[in-house]
């Protein structure tokens, strides 16, 4: 019963918070979300985890230059939570909220008659990249990870379905939901930066990291094109989004090696991401258990 209450009262919480800061104009909405994170996150507990992260990956940092960073990813952070309510409003291309480099890859996607793959990570905005490829005439389906309250979880379901995207829980229906979109010719988009207990370790940063490796599985079985897709935030509520060259990975017929070579270049891929701006990466990850 109070677990339930609990849940409840976390809910109506977040859909106060969602439709205030939908009343607001975007860029003052993003601004309140970004005080709020950049305020009162560094005191958290979890921020702990945060810290000993960045201590781990980049120990050359001043505990000054370390503050610095989590402050920041805090703000982009507080951010996210403050655009989530407008995402479907954004305009995309010149003279818009979010420029886009590299259409012409999301293009290939749309255009080639197959099946096709997308992977980004928690940085920027990661909630636009999926957006873009809507906006582009590609329906794409998204995986995520419900979140932990289900009377939370349809709130943020609901964000991404009024901006017209499908989603798909992880776990071992929405992957028999994915298989079969890509059966069927269709297109994932997936965030692929998380620790997952019963992956595969790969480097990652400097360090083995437990990493899914569904993306290339997926890949591999379907023989897809992977395009990688970074959101950078550029100031304020203002956006570039880089689709960069597909990949194809290779099938030597070792499907263990080829798996474990593939997530190996993804990863390395979203390292240079997160190394030439960590502060807008989401360093709360548990992504280095000891």
């Amino acid at each position: 019963m109070m677990r339930r209450l609990r849940r409840k009262l976390e809910a109506g919480l977040v859909w106060l918070l969602f439709h205030a800061l939908r009343g607001l104009p975007v860029e003052a909405a993003s601004n309140v979300g970004g005080w709020l994170g950049r305020t009162l996150g560094p005191h958290l507990p979890v921020s702990r985890r945060a810290r000993r992260n960045m201590r781990m990956i980049f120990p050359e940092w001043s505990e000054a230059e370390r503050e610095r960073h989590l402050r920041a990813m805090w703000d982009n952070l507080g951010r996210v939570a403050g655009e989530y309510p407008h995402i479907g409003a954004f305009g995309y291309g010149p003279g818009q909220r979010v420029e886009v480099e590299g259409l012409e890859h999301l293009l290939s996607l749309r255009d080639d008659g197959r099946p096709g793959l997308f992977f980004s990570a928690h940085y920027g905005n990661w909630e636009l990249a999926g957006l873009s490829a809507a906006r582009n005439g590609l329906p794409i389906s998204l995986i995520y990870r419900a979140a932990n309250n289900p009377d939370v979880d349809w709130i943020f379901a609901k964000g991404r379905s009024v901006a017209g995207i499908e989603v798909i829980p992880k776990g071992r229906q929405g992957a028999r939901q994915a298989l079969f979109k890509l059966k069927e010719g269709g297109h994932l988009g997936m965030l692929v930066d998380q620790k997952m207990n019963d992956g595969i370790a790969v480097p990652f940063l400097g360090q083995a990291a437990m990493t899914a490796p569904a993306l290339a599985v997926f890949a591999l079985k379907y023989r897809c094109p992977v395009v990688p897709a970074r959101v950078m935030r550029l100031k304020g509520a203002r956006f570039r989004i880089s689709f960069e060259p597909p990949l194809r990975f290779e099938d030597s017929g070792d499907h263990h090696a080829d798996v474990r070579a593939a997530m190996t270049t993804v990863n390395s891929i979203i390292e240079r991401w997160i190394r030439e701006a960590p502060e807008q990466w989401l360093w709360l990850h548990n992504r280095w258990p000891d």
